[in-house]
């Protein structure tokens, strides 16, 4: 029997703890309206085109904190089967795999299990999104002047979490009832990367015939 979705997505299973947005602040207004959207039932095409009058940085950066909260979820459900051992390479099937750089602890790509390499993401990501020179929170403090480059970054690295989860983990997914929610929340990372040109689209080709079915 599948699942309710309170148990499949539990805060006990996420990944990393979620990042808020501070209450009061134009960014948690922004996340507010854009839930608001979501929940409505509206068409998800225009659920994440620009509000009128809105900084475009603001929209991104709210949207890029959400899908990092959201995929983390995602991971969470099926982390404690991503082990090592039955995922020894980042990959999504035998066509892509994925090596971990960072220009830091790995100077040079590295062949890791998906799990090191979605602790190490999630680390990198994280610590990006609390760096106020890259997402800063006060008010009248610009955003940098490679901010979306940062944010095409973030974006390209969590669609290999999809990739991964897609291929190797779909079953479970499905097991857990959870199919339905998971399609919906990459239908609203793909228009909105696509709204906004922030993936080159040769770098979706692993999951583009998932994509052509649920989200053309």
């Amino acid at each position: 029997m599948a699942l309710c979705l309170g148990q499949v997505f539990s805060k006990d299973k996420t990944f990393r703890p979620r990042k808020r947005f501070e209450p009061g602040t134009q960014r948690f207004e922004l996340y507010k309206r854009a839930q608001a959207s979501l929940k409505s039932g509206l068409d998800l095409r225009k659920v994440v085109q620009l509000p009128d009058g809105e900084n475009i940085n603001d929209w991104i950066a709210v949207h890029v904190v959400d899908f990092f909260n959201r995929i983390n979820l995602i991971y969470g459900t099926v982390s404690e089967f991503c082990t090592e051992k039955s995922c020894p390479i980042m990959s999504g099937g035998p066509r892509y795999e994925y090596r971990w750089q960072d220009g830091d602890q790995y100077k040079k790509p590295t062949k890791l299990p998906a799990l090191i390499y979605m602790n190490l993401l999630m680390n990198w990501i994280e610590s990006l999104i609390n760096n106020e020179n890259i997402f800063p929170t006060r008010v009248g403090v610009p955003f940098p002047k490679n901010f979306q480059q940062v944010c095409k970054k973030i974006l390209s690295r969590l669609f290999r979490v999809f990739v991964h989860v897609y291929i190797h983990h779909f079953d479970m997914i499905c097991s857990m009832g959870a199919e339905a929610h998971i399609n919906t929340c990459y239908k609203h990372y793909y228009y909105f990367i696509s709204e906004f040109s922030l993936i080159d689209h040769s770098e979706l080709e692993p999951l583009k015939e998932m994509t052509d079915k649920i989200c053309n």
